[in-house]
């Protein structure tokens, strides 16, 4: 399994996946709840909107903008299950374990912190 520093220097070859950033707004959010919070809100996003082995309106559940967890999931190709299987060879159809969740959110908050210093 690859470092989430292997993710996100593999992630930066993509110009698509390098185009999202945190804007101001969405610093000042994180700023304001913590990032705790946050935690809290990207663990809820991933359990209830990617878990699922089919989660509803797949491929179009995740907004590009309105939360930074949202954001950090398009940067890190972490917003469908077709992202998740072709980045992260995670299989559609079947249900995330606890331990996918928390890789998931982990590499979703590293982002969010690395985007929060620049």
């Amino acid at each position: 399994m690859p470092t989430i520093e292997e993710t996100f220097a593999r992630l930066n070859q993509s110009a698509f996946r390098a185009k999202f950033h945190l804007s101001s707004k969405d610093k000042e959010y994180v700023r304001d709840k913590g990032m705790d919070v946050i935690r809290t809100h990207c663990e809820a996003f991933i359990r209830e909107r990617l878990a699922l082995a089919m989660p509803k309106n797949d491929g179009k559940q995740t907004p590009m903008r309105g939360h930074p967890v949202f954001i950090a999931q398009h940067a890190c190709a972490c917003c469908c299950r077709g992202c998740l299987e072709k980045w992260y060879r995670v299989p559609k159809g079947k249900e995330l374990t606890e331990r996918q969740q928390a890789q998931i959110v982990n590499l979703l908050m590293a982002w969010i912190e690395k985007e929060m210093e620049s």
